[in-house]
């Protein structure tokens, strides 16, 4: 199920109350401090290097493992479509609201981190619905949706209308290249039919593309320089079907790591020859394997025959991101299954865990993640 189970009401926290029951409770809650021991145990035997994105805040304290932070920007600013908006319309960047709550989401992340040296960076928001890769339109649908619309009420349109004003000499000369009839700039500002005609006319929209994105990374970099300046900033976590390049070249331009999410069986070396323009560091933020023997009714989003083979795609994926020279590490989705009932959120009900509702560790994953740390350094570095 990934639909949504209610649209209101309550849920029951199956993995809370599994934990009350295997660790009890001396003084109210403190089954959590017993099940945050025991977890970072368990990362530490396991040979994990650090927790990854959606750490819970309690765990920003213990000093014994890394972990990396995360947040969202939300808040009342003006949105923009790309016309397949996956989890959410996209924020209007150009709206100075945005840079407000921007601002204000990084400050609650650096209060929340208090400057802990165990930080390893921040990831702020995630798969953001920047353009799809199957047809030109697709990837370019801010732009060819912004277009449609006016000036005077969506900022980011009005930024649209001054870089062809800046680019082209007169209205005219935009009409030829792009084999248009737009009366005058005002008529271009209030919308107008953006179909994509010429190549002129897809180089621009490109470059108003990579516009739109490098407004977003430019902000959320300058409140990281201001909130957290010593700590690393590791992007949005690109989707594999919403990661234009033009959004990939405005990321590099800011962040210290470029992030994706990438739920496939390997990452094989061809599709991420695209990586050599930017030589640089690049993380994995998501991905995952499950299987249907586990008693779950889904295995997640890619499927293994059981446990044991299970852990073995998780072996091979790794094996992938070590052997790639930019990939810096990767971090899966996620440590608990998800309960059967499905997820707060959205119904999402995978057996995804390296450990069950019931906390307990499946043991080939943890075979493999042990068989996988004891070799990767002397695989990677041998040379």
């Amino acid at each position: 199920s990934h639909s949504g189970p209610l649209e209101q009401g309550e849920t029951f926290a199956f993995y809370s109350a599994n934990l009350e029951r295997k660790y009890g409770e001396d003084t109210p809650w403190s089954f959590l401090d017993e099940w945050e021991n025991v977890t970072i145990d368990r990362m530490l035997n396991w040979g994990f290097t650090s927790l990854g994105n959606w750490t819970d805040p309690r765990f920003y304290d213990q000093e014994r493992i890394p972990f990396f932070a995360n947040g969202w920007i939300i808040g009342d600013f003006k949105t923009v479509s790309s016309g397949s908006d996956f989890w959410n319309p996209l924020p209007d960047f150009f709206d100075p609201v945005f840079e407000e709550r921007a601002m204000a989401t990084v400050k609650a992340i650096s209060e929340e981190v208090a400057g802990s040296p165990w930080c390893v960076g921040v990831f702020i928001d995630n798969e953001k619905s920047w353009g799809r890769s199957e047809t030109t339109e697709s990837q370019l649908g801010i732009v060819i949706n912004t277009l449609t619309r006016d000036g005077s009420d969506v900022p980011t349109k009005r930024a649209f209308t001054d870089l062809m004003r800046k680019k082209y000499d007169s209205i005219d000369a935009l009409n030829e290249a792009w084999s248009t009839d737009i009366t005058d700039w005002d008529a271009f500002d209030a919308g107008i039919d953006s179909k994509l005609r010429t190549d002129a006319q897809r180089q621009d929209y490109s470059d108003m593309l990579g516009v739109f994105a490098n407004k977003y990374f430019t902000i959320v970099k300058k409140a990281m320089d201001f909130y957290m300046p010593n700590h690393m900033y590791l992007g949005a976590r690109f989707a594999d079907w919403g990661m234009p390049i033009e959004v990939v070249r405005a990321s590099a331009e800011h962040v210290d790591v470029i992030s994706f999410n990438r739920y496939k069986e390997v990452l094989p070396d061809h599709e991420w020859t695209f990586l050599d323009e930017f030589d640089m560091p690049t993380i994995i933020g998501e991905f995952h394997f499950g299987a249907s023997d586990s008693g779950l009714f889904h295995p997640g989003l890619l499927i293994g025959a059981d446990q044991e083979d299970r852990a073995r795609m998780y072996y091979e994926y790794m094996i992938s991101v070590v052997d790639n020279p930019y990939f810096i590490g990767a971090h899966w989705f996620q440590y608990i299954d998800s309960p059967i009932t499905g997820r707060a959120l959205d119904g999402e009900n995978y057996n995804v865990g390296f450990v069950s509702v019931t906390d307990v560790p499946y043991a080939p994953m943890v075979k493999a993640a042990k068989k996988l740390h004891s070799e990767m350094y002397e695989r990677r570095f041998a040379q």
